[in-house]
């Protein structure tokens, strides 16, 4: 009681909470109550700057559009929302065959309790050696291929992962299987008309097939833009980590990390745990401090609206009138979990203290091509990881 007195007496910024010296407690004479002095040790959180984003060097990467890119993304969109038509035998590298694997052994036998699995693939997904092996096939007939020798690596890893197999076992590429066609269809690609154009953009009124190319092309480019903006934003987090200078008490953060949960930690498992720690704690003293000194907040309307706008991702975003006073009483629900208010708000929070700190940051602009900018993006992940 008298230290928490005197903890809100003296506001003292401490991490954690005070802990009580051992000695103390050993030399407390319960039968004899007499005055003691109790000692308490204290993690004091120490002041620090943080360092000038606007000073600080920043690329805004810049992924120029290509024609391929909006060649590419034209015919997909013509695929998907292309019709399926049914053909009598396999004829083309674009026929589409639905059919099912079944686990076998060299000689066609089924493996009794193996693998069973319903498939839809593209004729050129197949080694070119092994789509002469389909050429002029009916529905209902069969082949028997190895994995190893029927696809490329790329298509046989996600039909691997497919069937239920490892990938990176080889033994799985050795496997059987007998293939049954079921069904085999061609997909005519949507004809690019003015009829098209107003399905994909009711809103617009896009006449030609130049129109579609530059709507096509501006969202191509939207989309590079926004993960620029996460790139500036990744930069910055890393400026203010690596450049913010912060001298923890580590003695005290140690002691007490190593006596939280259920169990006291070993002096191994501290040393592998306290960097990660200290990073975490070092990140959470920085957003704090962004967050105070700017007067960053979370208002209650916006913590509605983020989960109004997650509902509609899960529902797809046309949803109809007569359906909003249902999405209005599942909002209100949610905003009384409160787990899920907390996740909300450090989400949002974490959203506004990036958008600040990419106001800050005055970055060089830099043309990119997408392969050179994913290539990079993949390589980073690689690192953080």
């Amino acid at each position: 009681r008298e230290l928490i007195k005197y903890l809100e007496t003296d506001k003292l910024n401490i991490f954690a909470h005070p802990l009580p010296l051992e000695s103390d407690i050993r030399q407390l004479d319960l039968n004899n109550p007499a005055e003691y002095i109790f000692h308490f040790e204290v993690g004091m959180k120490p002041e620090f700057t943080l360092p000038d984003l606007s000073k600080a060097k920043t690329t805004r990467y810049k992924v120029v559009v290509t024609y391929e890119m909006i060649d590419n993304e034209i015919s997909r969109l013509q695929n998907r929302h292309g019709n399926m038509k049914d053909e009598e035998i396999v004829a083309t590298d674009e026929n589409v065959l639905n059919v099912t694997f079944i686990e076998s052994d060299a000689a066609g036998t089924e493996t009794e309790g193996g693998i069973k699995k319903d498939n839809s693939l593209l004729v050129k997904y197949f080694t070119e050696s092994y789509r002469k092996v389909l050429s002029g096939k009916k529905a209902g007939d069969y082949v028997l291929l190895q994995l190893r020798n029927a696809f490329d690596e790329k298509e046989r890893n996600w039909i691997l992962e497919d069937l239920g197999l490892n990938k990176d076992d080889a033994a799985s590429t050795e496997k059987y299987f007998k293939l049954i066609i079921a069904k085999i269809g061609l997909l005519e690609k949507r004809e690019l008309n003015e009829e098209f154009f107003k399905q994909l953009y009711p809103n617009l009124e896009l006449k030609t097939q130049e129109d579609f190319r530059n709507k096509v092309k501006e969202e191509i480019q939207a989309y590079w833009d926004s993960q620029a903006r996460n790139q500036i934003q990744d930069q910055a987090y890393h400026e203010l980590l690596d450049h913010t200078m912060i001298n923890f008490p580590e003695a005290f953060l140690k002691k007490w990390v190593k006596t939280q949960g259920e169990k006291v930690k070993s002096d191994e498992e501290l040393e592998k745990e306290f960097p990660v720690f200290i990073n975490q704690l070092k990140w959470t003293l920085i957003t704090d401090k962004i967050v105070k000194e700017n007067n960053i907040e979370v208002q209650p309307d916006e913590l509605q609206n983020f989960a109004h706008q997650q509902l509609l991702g899960y529902m797809g975003m046309n949803v109809p009138d007569e359906q909003q006073g249902w999405m209005k009483d599942y909002v209100e629900k949610m905003m009384k979990d409160r787990k899920y208010v907390e996740d909300a708000f450090n989400r949002i929070q974490t959203q506004k203290i990036f958008e600040w700190a990419e106001q800050q940051a005055k970055p060089v602009e830099k043309e990119i091509s997408a392969e050179e900018f994913t290539k990079m993006a993949e390589a980073h992940q690689h690192h953080h990881h």
